[in-house]
């Protein structure tokens, strides 16, 4: 009797355990394949999420490194481009040579691109897009994207430049005649074709009037009589200068 009771009792301890055993994990090249498929659907969360557990996973360096490049993209397509850009940069720390290498770099750029702001606003963005740009192009010169990138430089300079005419404007009006100076004459200097450069004149010349450097003020609003005969500021700085005199 007590060996059917043990056997009894050993049948019911093996079903029990039978019912409670823990489902195997799924490999990491099935967390690869349903990060696939909820980006495929547009679920970046999910994605991400998915292809993190790959990367955890340590399965293999080939894996890992696509799995990582995935994340990065699906912070992307998410507009996460904060994200996005951390990610990028720390797959070029870590696969510097790496096949997608130049989408890669082509990602950060736009990824910071993407975190350009208004030109009244700390430029840390714009300048890290350029940056990028101008080495993807050093890296990687007769690339197809070559005139693409060249039209962002250009419109990554062109909003570094307005920053610094509304800064030294701003100096310029708020009596800080040698700061409006500073920035506005290194604005002339390193962006010589910018779109506005006959409003930088007008405020340079003010600057130099407000610091008592006369002749410099009568040189600079003559370049922009000369450059810009049509501006509205021609006019203006006629004005000021038949003021002061």
């Amino acid at each position: 009797m007590k060996k059917l009771i043990l056997a009894a009792a050993l049948l019911f301890l093996a079903a029990a355990c039978a019912t409670t055993t823990v489902p195997p994990k799924k490999s990491a090249d099935l967390y690869y394949q349903e990060g696939e498929e909820f980006f495929a659907r547009e679920q970046y969360a999910d994605a991400i999420a998915a292809w993190e557990k790959v990367r955890d996973s340590y399965f293999s360096p080939e894996l890992n490194a696509r799995a990582e490049l995935k994340i990065a993209e699906a912070h992307f397509m998410a507009e996460e481009y904060v994200e996005a850009a951390a990610a990028y940069e720390d797959f070029l720390k870590q696969h510097p040579d790496h096949e997608e290498t130049p989408q890669v770099l082509y990602r950060l750029g736009m990824s910071y691109y993407q975190q350009i702001l208004s030109a009244d606003r700390d430029q840390t963005a714009t300048n890290n897009a350029l940056a990028t740009f101008q080495s993807y192009l050093k890296r990687y010169p007769g690339d197809p994207r070559e005139e693409e990138i060249k039209g962002l430089i250009e419109r990554c300079k062109l909003r570094l430049a307005e920053h610094e005419l509304y800064v030294g404007r701003f100096y310029q009006r708020t009596g800080e005649a040698r700061a409006a100076i500073h920035r506005l004459e290194a604005l002339l200097a390193t962006y010589p074709a910018f779109a506005k450069k006959d409003e930088a004149y007008f405020y340079l010349g003010q600057a130099y009037l407000q610091a008592g450097e006369r002749e410099k003020a009568v040189n600079t609003f003559n370049a922009l009589y000369r450059e810009f005969p049509g501006s509205k500021y021609v006019p203006k700085g006629q004005k000021i200068l038949e003021k002061d005199y």
